[in-house]
């Protein structure tokens, strides 16, 4: 299935006949580390809607390539917008999709920060009362590695820039992959918001990059496909009450 913004207006008319669901993939600009890019999270969600789109017919917007990074703020390359600008941004974009006849909804995120994912969640919330006949799934990179690909993670907490998203990166574009950066976890102090974030968590990796490999990188995006071709299948089921 192409991209939205690759095909034509009567195309994109034809292509409702076949399908109304589309995956909004959600990145960032956020420091991955000393070793990986800047864009990490927008290629992962994007290579993964690619794929998913390769073997089911399904619409894939052009991603939105800037997120909520609070935890890395400080950090050299981080470009952070506020949870209310990426509600609000999001809302639009699926009332567009929505007017153009589009009723479901996939927000994949790559970036799976707590806040950021809030915040998508709660556009999705609010839309539910809104768009009647739409439904919605938000989910992040790392809600798919509970699902499919926990037990060939080796790193207990793996989260950022660590053993998952470096054999992702090595795996989709290895030129990309600036070798390996040093096992690290954040130390935030409990329950307090700190100014100096970059002064708990220096080096910005949350876990362990020695233990990636292509080879993982590959298992981990087939799984990851294989496990969000299942939550569209949900997504696209009438829902109980009727609602479709």
């Amino acid at each position: 299935m192409p991209t939205v913004d690759s095909v034509t207006m009567h195309e994109f008319l034809a292509g409702l006949e076949r399908s109304r669901t589309v995956i909004v993939p959600c990145g960032s600009i956020e420091e991955h580390g000393p070793h990986l890019p800047l864009g990490t999270d927008t290629w992962h969600a994007v290579e993964l809607a690619k794929a998913v789109s390769e073997k089911i017919f399904i619409w894939v917007a052009p991603p939105i390539t800037y997120g909520l990074c609070r935890s890395s703020s400080n950090h050299p390359g981080t470009i952070t917008i506020k949870g209310t600008t990426l509600r609000l941004f999001i809302q639009d974009i699926l009332r567009g999709f929505y007017q153009q006849g589009l009723r479901r909804f996939l927000i994949l995120s790559g970036h799976a920060g707590s806040t950021h994912m809030a915040m998508l969640v709660d556009a999705c919330e609010e839309l539910l009362l809104e768009l009647h006949k739409g439904r919605f799934a938000v989910v992040s990179v790392n809600d798919l590695g509970r699902i499919a690909w926990k037990d060939i993670v080796e790193t207990p907490s793996d989260s950022h820039a660590g053993e998952v998203e470096t054999s992702v990166m090595e795996y989709l574009f290895p030129s990309y992959v600036k070798g390996r950066a040093p096992e690290e976890y954040p130390s935030f102090p409990p329950f307090l918001i700190v100014r100096n974030k970059r002064a708990f968590w220096k080096g910005g990796v949350w876990g362990n990059p020695g233990k990636a490999s292509r080879e993982k990188g590959k298992i981990i995006m087939e799984r990851s496909v294989e496990a969000l071709i299942e939550i569209i299948k949900s997504l696209e089921e009438e829902e109980p009450d009727g609602g479709s």
